[in-house]
């Protein structure tokens, strides 16, 4: 009956990866995961957007995978250890973007990394306009959207 016991297990692939991409799609109710770039000054708007995924009477749904508490660590090494761990978690990263932007120290990367990833990045923006300045990494790559906060359901 049957054949050997080796069986044809093994040539499923990773079945680690596979167990773990099945829970977090199970365990996402239909949600984007979402890692959310931004400069520290901006948290309080950030948060805004993060609320809105939390209310009943939103459109927006997401899992949240960003960092929402500063690293207590001085080691960048292990800070973007962290960072990278929450970007593969995640579908997308959505970058918001604002005057402040530019001078973040860790949104550059943090983009550059989630395309390293093959992660999808988006920026968004408050308001009609985006800022006059964009990081660099929004800037020269012209695979990268940007659109306002408003329309972020449409796109995601």
């Amino acid at each position: 009956m049957g054949g050997g016991g080796t069986g044809g297990y093994r040539n499923i692939g990773d079945v680690d990866k596979l167990l773990q991409e099945a829970k977090d799609r199970l365990n996402n109710d239909g949600r984007k995961n979402l890692f959310i770039s931004f400069a520290y000054e901006d948290a309080n708007e950030v948060n805004l957007l993060r609320g809105q995924a939390k209310s009943d009477i939103s459109d927006i749904e997401f899992n949240d995978w960003s960092v929402k508490d500063a690293f207590d660590s001085k080691n960048a090494d292990y800070i973007k250890r962290q960072i990278t761990d929450r970007i593969l978690r995640s579908s997308t990263t959505v970058v918001y973007v604002s005057d402040r932007t530019q001078n973040s120290r860790w949104v550059n990367w943090e983009v550059q990394k989630s395309i390293e990833l093959g992660k999808r990045v988006i920026a968004v923006h408050k308001g009609d306009t985006p800022p006059a300045s964009l990081p660099d990494s929004v800037r020269n790559n012209p695979k990268i959207s940007v659109e306002r906060w408003s329309n972020l359901k449409n796109i995601l």
